[in-house]
């Protein structure tokens, strides 16, 4: 398929049968592969609608500078369409990411700035710096991934209906984590209105709060997490709107688990938040065993921006993780 420019190549992911999974479980377990958008992760399409809407809106104008903070995904994709488009970039991003996404951002032409570690109610935050950046700096935008809801429009009026005509709408569940909650919000919306009946599990890890809000209405997390890019202790705008009917926590252990699971069965280098996705839709299987359920999940981006980490065992040591046990079991 051609399409004309890098920005027309965001979206229209394959959706694929994760075959060890399937045949484990005894239901069709399907994702979505998101790192074949053209910056790498399902990040491209929150950009882009952020993107788009600022631009119409005339947020965003010719020569303009996007301001974001992010834990690498949103910048790598915001940097893949700035430069196209002829926008500065500035990001602001949280020390402890792995070195690949800042050396992606850097290699993009972004100016990255490494914030440390400090609570969301401190204005020294990443998510708050990346604003004041923007009220300070002309023909500044601040794309807000967490609140801008261009960004759950984004995945109900693409990701969504690509699902539904891949599955040929036949979709028993959807499961995924939340991150700044566009992917779910938009993409339970769309499904939902094609049919109630889908069932919505949130995959939540144990430093996030989300498990604890769908289950109980409180906001409460557990420990810490070494994936990245998900799990928030707050609602985000975009997390309001998601429709979610039950939700599951999954450990950093068993999120290494499937992703050494994954590559050695199935091919596929995964990074921490598919992990994460793969083993929430395999737990779903295994309650629903040999039902035939089909159940709709996300690759969202490669493993290869994790190399450093989980696939070190030093890494992992310092952790108190061990590499991931590939043998999953029915």
């Amino acid at each position: 398929m051609q399409v004309g420019s890098v920005w027309d190549a965001v979206g229209n992911t394959p959706l694929i049968k994760i075959k060890s999974l399937s045949e484990i479980t005894g239901c069709e377990i399907f994702a979505k592969v998101e790192f074949l958008n053209p910056g790498g992760s399902i990040k491209d399409r929150a950009a882009k609608g952020m993107i788009q809407q600022a631009e119409e809106s005339g947020e965003l104008q010719e020569g303009g500078v996007i301001v974001e903070g992010t834990a690498g995904n949103t910048g790598i994709g915001l940097a893949t369409l700035a430069a196209e488009r002829g926008y500065k970039l500035i990001i602001t991003m949280p020390e402890t990411q792995s070195d690949e996404k800042f050396q992606t951002l850097e290699s993009l032409g972004a100016d990255v700035r490494r914030i440390g570690s400090h609570s969301f109610d401190d204005n020294r935050h990443y998510y708050h710096q990346a604003r004041i950046i923007a009220e300070q700096t002309p023909g500044g935008f601040w794309a807000n991934q967490f609140e801008n809801t261009a960004n759950q429009w984004i995945h109900f009026t693409t990701t969504g209906p690509e699902i539904w005509e891949q599955m040929n709408g036949k979709i028993d569940i959807l499961s995924l984590a939340a991150g700044t909650g566009g992917t779910i919000g938009g993409v339970s919306q769309y499904l939902k209105e094609q049919d109630n009946s889908i069932q919505v599990v949130l995959s939540d890890t144990q430093s996030s709060s989300l498990y604890g809000y769908i289950k109980n209405g409180k906001l409460n997390g557990e420990g810490s997490s070494i994936t990245e890019g998900i799990g928030i202790s707050r609602l985000t705008a975009n997390f309001k709107m998601a429709q979610i009917d039950d939700a599951m926590r999954v450990t950093d252990q068993q999120m290494l688990d499937m992703v050494y699971h994954i590559a050695k069965y199935d091919g596929l280098l995964i990074g921490t938040s598919s992990g994460v996705n793969l083993y929430g839709a395999y737990s779903l299987g295994l309650k629903n065993k040999n039902s035939g359920k089909r159940i709709v999940t996300f690759i969202c981006d490669h493993g290869s921006r994790y190399q450093s980490r989980i696939f070190n065992k030093k890494w992992l040591d310092s952790k108190g993780l061990k590499p991931g046990n590939a043998e999953l079991k029915g």
